[in-house]
């Protein structure tokens, strides 16, 4: 019975590294990295949900920011960051998790300030 189980085991191995060798390729899983024009895509998508808020809206500021970290993203080759980065600044405008009370205002301080 042990003799039966070695040979099974043995023939099992065999013919699964006989199937790995045959198809090499099968096994590797394909790397699906964004593109820059997906990302090019994604930051003309959040970028016109933004343009719908008023410009004074806290959400379009934040979504406007992550927006410029996309871009910054891009510009290093880092499409898949990019492609976060537009994918918050949209999340930033659907949901609107930035608001001000009536009669506040958005003051943004310069680099000096």
């Amino acid at each position: 019975m042990h003799l039966f189980r070695v040979t099974l085991c043995t023939f099992g191995l065999i013919a699964g590294l006989g199937c790995a060798v045959a198809s090499p390729g099968a096994a590797v899983p394909v790397s699906e990295e964004p593109t820059q024009d997906e990302c090019n895509a994604a930051v003309a998508e959040a970028r016109a949900l933004a343009a719908a808020l008023p410009p004074d809206h806290l959400s379009r500021y934040f979504a406007e920011r992550h927006l410029h970290q996309a871009l910054v993203e891009a510009g290093n080759g880092e499409f898949d960051e990019c492609v976060d980065m537009a994918a918050r600044a949209s999340d930033e405008v659907r949901e609107r998790r930035h608001e001000l009370r009536p009669g506040e205002k958005l003051k943004v301080l310069r680099a000096d300030e």
